[in-house]
């Protein structure tokens, strides 16, 4: 159970960074940076042992930025399609990765104004190997901005259920968690 729920963690953080990773296409749009402070993240996922997470993120402009430019690379390692697009009600993301033998696309639809709330609404399609089921989940994420970060949280820091937190700049680390 505990090992469910660390995979959890591991893939909220993730998919949280790569939704406010550039675009790898220049032609794609890019998301735009969200408003400075302590933002509310409901993550509700179908078809997992742990349906629901809520965790807080505490940002800034140039965390934002810093997490396009770190995490890009890892996203550019694994994901052979990113594509970001602007439409009329917000975005649209389409992705390919493949981790540790496993493939995943998805599709995501982002609407919100960055400000005060935005939802990010996710279906994926992962294959963990050829004598693997492969799963299809949809993923809900619905932020909302909370206002200043706490006095002990600094830009990038994440607070998980339990109180775990990490800072989304050790990224990289989080990276050498993932097994080969």
């Amino acid at each position: 159970m505990m090992r469910r729920f660390f995979s959890f963690c591991l893939e909220a953080c993730c998919l949280g960074a790569c939704l406010l990773l550039p675009a790898l296409d220049a032609r794609a749009a890019e998301l735009p940076i969200r408003k400075a402070g302590l933002w509310e993240m409901k993550m509700v996922k179908t078809g997992s042992v742990l349906p629901e997470m809520t965790m807080q993120h505490c940002t800034d402009e140039t965390t934002d930025k810093e997490m396009s430019t770190a995490v890009s690379p890892m996203s550019k390692e694994v994901c052979s399609k990113r594509d970001v697009q602007k439409t009329a009600t917000g975005y649209t993301s389409d992705t390919e990765c493949s981790v540790v033998g496993m493939t995943i696309t998805s599709h995501a639809d982002i609407t919100g104004d960055f400000n005060s709330a935005y939802t990010v609404k996710t279906t994926s399609h992962s294959e963990h190997g050829p004598s693997s089921v492969p799963r299809d989940a949809t993923t809900t994420i619905e932020a909302k901005w909370l206002g200043a970060c706490k006095p002990d949280q600094k830009p990038g820091d994440i607070v998980m259920p339990g109180g775990f937190k990490i800072n989304i700049k050790d990224a990289e680390k989080l990276k050498n968690l993932l097994p080969k």
